[in-house]
C-alpha cells in the first residue's frame, strides 16, 4: 500500500507559486490575499490559520478581516463592499457558511469575480461545466494536484465520486472529465453505493461522514482520495474512510490528516497569485 500524502504536493505547489510571486514583485506587483471571517467556528478559525501560513511562506500578503458573528446584513455587506473595491486586494477568501442572518446571494452580487478565488461565485462555478477558464474551487483542483504528483493516470479510467456538492463532488467530475476519466457521481440516494465504488479504479469520497466507508467498499488495487474531515468518537481527526480497514485493500490512499487538505491550502495561495497576474495583465 502506498500512502499518499498531501506535503510533499503541497510544497511542489508552494515552490511554484513562489517563483511567481517574485517575478510579480519584480514587476512591483505585491500579491495580497484577504480571508473574511464571520464567527469562531473553529474549522472556520483552522482553515484561516492553515491558509495564512502557507500564502505568507509563499510571499503572499495576507489580510484577515474578522466580525462578529451577530454583525447585521447591512453593516457586513458595507464592509465587504470595502473590502471588494481595494485594488491592493487580489484575492478574496470568505469563509462559510455564513451566520444565518446574512444572505450569501447579497453577498454575492458585490463579490468581484476576478477575485473569487475558491470559485465560489455562481457565474464562475459554472465555467467549470462549460470548460471556460477558470480557477476551480480549491479542494477539487487538489485532488487533482494530488493525482498528477503521484503518477495516477485518468484517461480511460473509472473515477467514483461520493458526494455531489458544488465545492467538490460536482466540480471535481468535470475536471475528471476533461481528463477524459469516465466518471460516476454517486450521492445519498444512490443505490448499491458499495458496489459501484469496488467497480471503480479510483474512489474519492467527499461526504463528511466519520469513517462511513469500510472495507466492503473496496477492491484490491484501488487508489482511494479521502476529502472528508471529521471527528471520531474518542474526538479524533477521521475521513470519511475507515483507514485502518482500507489501508490494506487498497494499493493508494490519503491519510486524514496529511493528505488532500495540505494541498488545499497551496492551490488557494496559487490561485491569488493568478488573480495578482491577471490583475497586473501579465498572467504567465
Amino acid at each position: 500500500m502506498i500512502e499518499l500524502r498531501g506535503k510533499p504536493v503541497a510544497d511542489a505547489v508552494s515552490e511554484r507559486v513562489s517563483r511567481k510571486v517574485l517575478r510579480l514583485k519584480e514587476l512591483g506587483v505585491s500579491p495580497a490575499l484577504a480571508i473574511v471571517r464571520v464567527g469562531n467556528r473553529p474549522d472556520d478559525l483552522a482553515y484561516q490559520r492553515g491558509a495564512t501560513s502557507r500564502c505568507e511562506k509563499a510571499g503572499i500578503r495576507v489580510l484577515p478581516y474578522e466580525f462578529d458573528g451577530d454583525i447585521v446584513q447591512e453593516r457586513f455587506l458595507s464592509e465587504f463592499s470595502s473590502i471588494a473595491g481595494d485594488k491592493s486586494i487580489h484575492g478574496i477568501l470568505l469563509l462559510h457558511p455564513l451566520p444565518r442572518q446574512i444572505d450569501i446571494e447579497e453577498v454575492k452580487k458585490i463579490f468581484p469575480p476576478e477575485k473569487d478565488i475558491d470559485c465560489m461565485l455562481d457565474e464562475n462555478s459554472g465555467r467549470i461545466f462549460t470548460g471556460g477558464d477558470v480557477m476551480p474551487p480549491c479542494t477539487a483542483q487538489a485532488v487533482m494536484e494530488l493525482l498528477e504528483f503521484y503518477g495516477v493516470k485518468l484517461c480511460g479510467k473509472h473515477a467514483v465520486i461520493c458526494g455531489r456538492s458544488m465545492v467538490v463532488g460536482k466540480p471535481l467530475s468535470q475536471l475528471m472529465l476533461r481528463e477524459n476519466a469516465t466518471v460516476t457521481v454517486c450521492h445519498s440516494r444512490s443505490e448499491n453505493m458499495s458496489g459501484i465504488t469496488r467497480g471503480a479504479d479510483i474512489v474519492v469520497t467527499a461526504v463528511g461522514r466519520a469513517k462511513m466507508f469500510g472495507a466492503e467498499y473496496f477492491s484490491p488495487g484501488q487508489t482511494v482520495i479521502d476529502v472528508g474531515i471529521n471527528t471520531d468518537d474518542e474526538g479524533s481527526l477521521c475521513g470519511d474512510v475507515d483507514f485502518a480497514a482500507v489501508s490494506g485493500i487498497a494499493e493508494m490512499i490519503t491519510p486524514v490528516p496529511g493528505g488532500v487538505g495540505s494541498v488545499t491550502t497551496a492551490v488557494l495561495a496559487e490561485n491569488c497569485v493568478i488573480a495578482a497576474e491577471r490583475a497586473a495583465g501579465k498572467e504567465k
